[in-house]
């Protein structure tokens, strides 16, 4: 594949922030942020999402403020749940987006991307079931444009998988003079393509020395799943806190998401739970609906959490061959796995309009499954990665 430019720019879900316009045309200083800083403390229910916003482009301009302003802002962010804030999400993700290398999906203007993706952070260390999920998915006929990383709370992320599976990841090319963006390869027209995100937002490579000196998750540990560089019309999105679900599900209304289940397990798991009830936040139609979701609403018999537990990538990926390369030969050992893996699938194929309901979207699943559709579209992807 010839390299093409990824450029700078807004997704169309920018274009849906109504705050004042962004200030990155004024100049930024310690002084111009010290007055954003006083109010976030002293008054955080007046700080806006405009405030967010300029607050933002102060802490990404590069050596402009001290450790000790980015850490004092982080922690009253998180101190006064600014950060919890549906439009605060929204503003923040907006930045990051417009930071972002903008991805250029081949074909993303006449299909129906969709993308399964959790926040981390439930602590359960379980199989990669959301990678996993999404392959399957794209096997059976949507278009997946997968955002994720390696990991970060747990043993194997989603890109610690699919490096041990084979797959090969090439960053974009520096620029080859001032003022020239890097290059990549594009995001070829296949059933599973992956972004990773470190490749893509150099922002938040900035800001991670310092989110690691704090003793807490900030909003930007949970953001990643709302800043996809595809921009996905359709989305499964795993929280791990009941509290997050509904401000998540607004924040990718607001982010021009045009269907959506956002999903945090009863256990505060970031996926649909094989093991009992699911928090989920329906968003269709500019509607959310709460609801919950249960093995039996599947078809599927529960599981406990400890059946399907995930090892270091090597381990996962021997699984993710036995369930996915296996037809239907999948080893009893692996029923659980491979049922939890069925229902997230199942949610992500209703989400991208494939499946009549969550019964259906089994089937379909497990059909993609069964006769090789699923490890098709990794070989797919995996080929495409090496060339």
């Amino acid at each position: 594949m010839s390299p093409v430019h990824l450029t700078n720019g807004h997704t169309h879900s920018d274009t849906l922030q109504t705050e004042s316009p962004p200030m990155e045309t004024s100049p930024c200083s310690q002084q111009s942020f010290k007055p954003l800083l006083k109010k976030l403390v002293e008054t955080p229910e007046y700080f806006t999402s405009s405030d967010l916003r300029t607050a933002l482009v102060h802490v990404f301009t590069p050596g402009l403020l001290s450790p000790e302003h980015i850490g004092a802002f982080l922690t009253a962010l998180h101190i006064h749940r600014v950060e919890r804030r549906p439009e605060s999400l929204a503003a923040a993700a907006s930045i990051l987006r417009e930071r972002a290398l903008k991805a250029n999906v081949i074909d993303g203007d006449k299909d129906f991307v969709v993308d399964m993706v959790g926040t981390g952070g439930d602590g359960y260390n379980l199989f990669n079931v959301s990678t996993t999920a999404a392959i399957v998915a794209a096997g059976a006929g949507a278009r997946v444009v997968k955002h994720g990383s390696r990991a970060s709370t747990s043993s194997s992320g989603s890109a610690d998988l699919l490096q041990a599976l084979g797959v090969v990841f090439t960053p974009p090319s520096p620029p080859q003079s001032p003022g020239v963006p890097p290059t990549a390869t594009p995001i070829p027209a296949i059933p599973f393509s992956f972004i990773l995100a470190p490749h893509y937002h150099p922002a938040l490579s900035y800001l991670a020395p310092y989110r690691k000196n704090l003793p807490f998750r900030t909003m930007f540990n949970v953001l990643g799943p709302l800043i996809n560089p595809a921009s996905p019309r359709g989305m499964v999105l795993g929280v791990a806190e009941p509290e997050l679900g509904r401000p998540f599900a607004e924040s990718l209304r607001e982010g021009g998401v045009e269907r959506a289940l956002v999903v945090c397990g009863y256990e505060r798991l970031d996926e649909i739970s094989c093991a009992g009830p699911t928090h989920a936040w329906e968003l269709r139609d500019g509607k959310i609906t709460e609801q919950a979701l249960t093995p039996q609403l599947f078809g599927l018999e529960p599981h406990p959490l400890v059946k399907v537990v995930g090892g270091d990538p090597a381990q996962n990926a021997e699984t993710f061959r036995q369930v996915l390369n296996s037809g239907k030969d999948v080893p009893q050992e692996c029923k659980p796995v491979m049922d939890f893996i069925l229902m997230n699938a199942s949610a992500l194929l209703v989400v991208a309009g494939l499946a009549e309901n969550y019964k259906d979207g089994v089937k379909i699943a497990r059909d993609s499954i069964f006769e090789g559709k699923a490890w098709q579209a990794f070989e797919t992807f995996k080929q495409s990665s090496a060339n």
